[in-house]
């Protein structure tokens, strides 16, 4: 009887190969037989699941956009009871990979990023990851901004200029750690200092 195989799954284990060789040398530096000892599959299986090494890399980059995003709506899904304000405190904590535990996803992001400059199909599906978390952004923004008291004659803040504005402050903010030119604890002040003036934009209590 044929083995039955999960290619799903196996797509996804070469998927984190990859991240984890990508840390170490680039994306550049990764080939499909190093994915194969790392991932401990053949390299006959790695080519089953992609034609290519930039169709590889494609998906791992997809790979690691929605671990991402998956995990920004799994924290603000565990507290439905939460503000606009706070969750979106909490989204803007997500993204910005200040904790320790996700140094090492932040310095795959960003060796991604880099590589992207110079490869425009591996530039497209960051675009759509960073589509996604601006959408799931600008609509936080838009619900703290409802939750606000009684418009007060101000022009309100555009939710789309700032969720632009606190995506490319966390993308920065996550580059100045890894290099070390701020800790995270200063990059987090930044971060919430930037947020508290948010929220008296928007009219809404810190919370």
């Amino acid at each position: 009887m044929p083995k039955h195989v999960d290619y799903e799954n196996r797509r996804r284990r070469i998927a984190e190969a990859v991240c984890l060789l990508a840390d170490e040398h680039g994306p550049q530096g990764v080939s499909m037989r190093d994915v194969a000892a790392r991932a401990e599959v053949s390299l006959g299986a790695v080519q089953r699941c992609f034609r290519t090494k930039e169709e590889m890399l494609l998906f791992a980059v997809d790979h690691v956009g929605e671990r991402i995003t998956e995990r920004v709506r799994t924290r603000l899904a565990a507290s439905p009871a939460q503000s606009a304000a706070t969750a979106l405190g909490h989204a803007a904590d997500e993204i910005a990979l200040l904790r320790e535990e996700h140094r090492a996803e932040a310095r795959i992001w960003l060796a991604f990023i880099a590589q992207a400059a110079v490869s425009e199909p591996l530039a497209d599906p960051l675009r759509t990851s960073y589509a996604a978390l601006q959408d799931l952004l600008v609509r936080l923004i838009a619900e703290a901004a409802d939750s606000g008291p009684a418009d007060n004659g101000a022009a309100p803040p555009d939710p789309r200029r700032e969720a632009r504005a606190l995506l490319a402050l966390a993308d920065g903010l996550t580059t100045h750690v890894l290099i070390g030119h701020s800790t995270a604890e200063e990059a987090g002040e930044v971060l919430h200092a930037h947020l508290a003036g948010l929220w008296e934009r928007l009219g809404t209590t810190r919370p």
